[in-house]
């Protein structure tokens, strides 16, 4: 019996906004932005950077920045599917969502690290 995908909820209209904006400081011609079942996301080269999910906001980090973002309250591994988590793929608090110069930090790691990735067709 195939698996039923679950009802995702849509991220609040504010949130989307505060997306929109941040993204805005980091207009570059390899930073392209679309929606993923849904949700706005940026992508570079193909690969996912950052995005939405319902209400959280995620990050594509290195291993360490993983690791250091992890250890903030109110981060954890961002998973569409309880149990499923997605690679380097990290759920910001939102007290860091909330702060222009700390999530700006680590957009800017998010994008840097994307860009090493290689390139999807």
């Amino acid at each position: 019996m195939p698996r039923e995908m679950p009802k995702f909820e849509k991220s609040p209209p504010e949130l989307v906004e505060r997306f929109k904006a941040a993204l805005d400081r980091y207009a570059a011609p390899d930073v392209t932005r679309r929606q993923m079942f849904g949700y706005p996301c940026a992508w570079i080269n193909g690969n996912m950077a950052t995005g939405l999910f319902a209400d959280q906001w995620w990050v594509r980090v290195s291993e360490g920045d993983r690791d250091t973002l992890l250890a903030m309250p109110g981060a954890h591994p961002f998973e569409v599917m309880p149990g499923k988590a997605m690679g380097r793929n990290v759920t910001m608090p939102t007290s860091l969502v909330a702060d222009d110069a700390a999530l700006d930090a680590w957009l800017d790691k998010a994008l840097a690290f994307t860009r090493t990735l290689p390139p999807k067709k």
